[in-house]
């Protein structure tokens, strides 16, 4: 099967017709494809979804994709690195690249915040008019545009991830998350009396308030949210296991296996040679 690489960090292209780029390949970095026109049906990694019209749709590395075209079809297409995702400063958006690669468990259109049809529109006609009429900075404003829908795919991303959120969520809980993932390095900052502090709320009410919110424990969503990280440094990163434990404030490797055996029932060494494997079928 070919795969296919980017000679930059950042390429933007527009794919006009039918004889669409995206015929059973692999790629090595991740796409963001806006459907401009057209419809049909996205295979990937054997799960299949329509797009149609105003779909926005993120291809992870190394997923396998296939695109069957039923009407002509226009697409823009923005590709970007790995390296660009892992190096760029996302200020407060925590381990970005963790967040594009929750994609590969989804499928089809990633745009359900409909706020955010509108900004994907305006983004896109300035892409495609830099594309049709370059000029002075065009790099730079590129580039922004570029990153703007980056923080798009990953803020849906996370919203779809994460259902029980809504536009009537209270706020606070989204905070309390937003405090978890910018802390999921610091155990003492994780522990329930530091959030009930900084939030001020009893350790009690701190527990029910969470639970009802998002229907689940505020332990659990720590605990599922730290092993989804840990899932990606073992898969997506060439970090030593006992760079991870640094990393996540485990006390040695076998602290970390212990923890991460209780959701996978195997080592992380193990988890990586199964998914690797399968990977390669």
């Amino acid at each position: 099967m070919k795969r296919e690489n980017i000679d930059q960090l950042v390429k933007v292209e527009y794919h006009q017709g039918v004889h669409c780029p995206l015929h059973d390949n692999k790629f090595s970095f991740f796409q963001i494809v806006y459907v401009i026109s057209g419809k049909g049906f996205l295979k990937i990694n054997n799960n299949m979804a329509s797009y149609s019209k105003g779909s926005l749709l993120l291809l992870t590395p190394n997923d396998q994709h296939y695109l069957e075209v039923l009407e002509c079809t226009d697409l823009l297409l923005v590709k970007f690195s790995e390296r660009y995702v892992k190096n760029y400063p996302w200020n407060s958006i925590n381990s970005m690249e963790c967040i594009l690669y929750g994609a590969s468990f989804l499928s089809g259109c990633i745009l359900q915040n409909k706020p955010d049809i509108v900004l994907v529109n305006s983004i896109v006609d300035s892409l495609l008019h830099g594309i049709h009429h370059p000029d002075l900075y065009q790099d730079e404003l590129t580039l922004n545009y570029v990153n703007a829908l980056i923080v798009i795919a990953a803020r849906n991303i996370c919203k779809m991830r994460t259902e029980q959120i809504t536009s009537n969520t209270d706020k606070r809980v989204i905070q309390i998350m937003d405090y978890i993932q910018g802390n999921i390095h610091d155990p003492a900052l994780l522990k329930v009396s530091a959030i009930a502090k900084k939030f001020g709320f009893s350790e009690t009410y701190l527990g029910s308030y969470f639970k009802k919110q998002c229907d689940e424990t505020i332990q659990n969503y720590i605990l599922n949210y730290k092993m989804r990280l840990i899932e990606h440094r073992v898969l997506f990163s060439d970090m030593r296991v006992n760079e991870i434990v640094t990393e996540f404030g485990f006390s040695d490797e076998s602290h970390l296996n212990k923890f991460f055996k209780k959701r996978h029932h195997m080592s992380l060494t193990e988890f990586k040679k199964v998914k690797r494997s399968k990977a390669l079928v």
